[in-house]
């Protein structure tokens, strides 16, 4: 039990200066007023003690080497986006200082600063750190409750994606589950099931890449003792096996044109008969239907048949490749690692340098391919932190090669994305890769609204003011007539 005259702790902060005084001297007026506080002299020991242990507020000074605190506040946040920062810098580098803030820092101090304008800037500091807490627990508890947990991430493709699947799950309309291989499309299908009417009932999936075309049929409608060789006894099939759930046919567009009439036919009548028999059953049951092909290509092909696919296609749901929001990287590395240490006696840690080594990868296996990864580094690490040495990358997996848009799309003229970086040789530097990612996600959101930025800014999240001091730093054009 505490004792009533022992402070207790306000929250976890730690200080980062180069200068041993200041840096000693501005601990210990922080942990007079109850904050647990931690020092670094260098912005690597700081990463280092960022990926360690939970911090609430990084207080960190402008001018350090050779890490200086712009440099260290992009990482640190690439470690822990949800960090509070406070820049401290001297009088004449206030422009250093705004430009902290416009890159994710909370606030900025002058030094020398007056301890109580320390207190105060700290003090409102982590009152914002507590309520995003609050907000990210009600996310989870939410995601939780409505069966979304297995899909992380807070990008914006995943906030569109989980919004539109929330709307959709209440209807019992039938659900196309179109993404790349790896993307996670059961995963979307279990979280409609459970968010659905039907979540208590069964949810059962099916591959169709995986069953011959005649064991298929057999296994969706079932069949009679003695249908053909081998069936030694009637059996039910996976349509009544999932009567008043839901069913997942997975790669459906691997069928033949034979099976995907009868397919029709059954979502048609809401009847099955089992392979044998004349007799048709009635079934009440929700289709979830998903392919990572380009399904309106194989219509027109005559692969697919068209009347099928209308009925298949009432609410599309896309499932983005991992490549468009990058942003998750972070947070899925950091999920299938807890996962790889529950079943392990060796828990392993992710150092900021391998998330970094990850963000630079665009993972043509997707989700899939990130999870290989973290399962394989953890099993095979030769120490308890995770390093990029860990994490083998095909060269054919740079973003830049996979993610940069056309310069049609972006404004700027075509020299300007061709003009390689200076680390191009090894790779895009995480700079270009996070630039890249604002830009495209600022073109997507003007090619939806248009005109009306003041809509462009609150889907991004951002105001009026930031997204235009973005698009001035991108080089990307408003469009005419554009307003605020």
């Amino acid at each position: 039990m505490t004792d009533a005259t022992t402070p207790v702790p306000r929250g976890r902060i730690l200080v980062v200066d180069d200068q041993r005084n200041m840096r000693a001297t501005t601990a210990l007026l922080l942990r007079a007023e109850g904050y647990t506080v931690n020092e670094a002299a260098t912005g690597e020991e700081a990463l280092g003690m960022l990926a360690q242990e939970r911090v609430d507020l990084l207080l960190t000074d402008l001018k350090m080497e050779p890490m200086d605190g712009l440099t260290l506040l992009r990482r640190a946040l690439e470690v822990a986006p949800r960090l509070q920062v406070i820049m401290m810098t001297a009088f004449g580098s206030i422009d250093s200082a705004v430009e902290a803030m416009r890159l994710g820092a909370y606030d900025y101090v002058t030094k020398p600063f007056k301890e109580g304008e320390l207190r105060y800037r700290v003090e409102r500091a982590l009152e914002r750190a507590r309520l995003q807490a609050a907000v990210d627990n009600l996310a989870t508890e939410f995601n939780e409750r409505h069966g979304l947990s297995a899909l992380v991430g807070r990008s914006q493709a995943m906030r569109e994606l989980t919004t539109r699947l929330l709307r959709v799950a209440q209807s019992d309309a039938t659900v196309l589950i179109q993404g790349e291989s790896g993307t996670g499309k059961e995963l979307v299908a279990r979280a409609l099931h459970a968010h659905s009417r039907r979540s208590k009932q069964p949810f059962v999936p099916v591959n169709c890449a995986a069953i011959s075309e005649t064991l298929l049929e057999s296994e969706l409608f079932g069949h009679a003792k003695g249908a053909f060789t081998g069936a030694v006894k009637t059996r039910r099939g996976l349509f009544e096996e999932a009567d008043n759930g839901t069913l997942f046919i997975d790669e459906v567009t691997e069928t033949s044109p034979t099976f995907q009439s009868k397919l029709l036919r059954t979502l048609q009548d809401g009847e099955v008969r089992r392979v044998g028999e004349s007799t048709a059953l009635r079934v009440d049951v929700r289709i979830a239907a998903a392919t990572n092909r380009d399904i309106e290509l194989e219509v027109k092909e005559k692969r697919f048949r068209q009347d099928l696919y209308y009925r298949l296609n009432v609410v599309l749901l896309r499932v983005p490749p991992l490549r468009e929001r990058l942003e998750d990287v972070p947070a899925l590395a950091q999920h299938f690692l807890d996962r790889a240490n529950a079943r392990s006696p060796r828990p392993r840690r992710l150092s900021a340098t391998a998330v970094e080594h990850l963000m630079t990868y665009s993972f043509p296996g997707n989700v899939r391919e990130l999870e290989n990864l973290v399962e394989q580094a953890a099993a095979l690490a030769e120490g308890d932190e995770l390093l990029p040495e860990d994490f083998p990358l095909r060269p054919q997996g740079r973003v830049l090669s996979a993610a940069t848009p056309p310069p049609e799309a972006t404004g700027l003229p075509p020299t300007d994305i061709a003009r390689p970086t200076s680390a191009e040789a090894g790779g895009p530097t995480l700079a270009a890769v996070v630039e890249d990612a604002e830009r495209r996600a600022i073109v997507q959101a003007l090619e939806r609204h248009g005109v009306d930025l003041a809509r462009v800014a609150d889907e991004l999240g951002v105001s009026s003011t930031t997204l235009w001091r973005k698009m001035k730093r991108l080089n990307l054009r408003p469009p005419a007539g554009a307003r605020e």
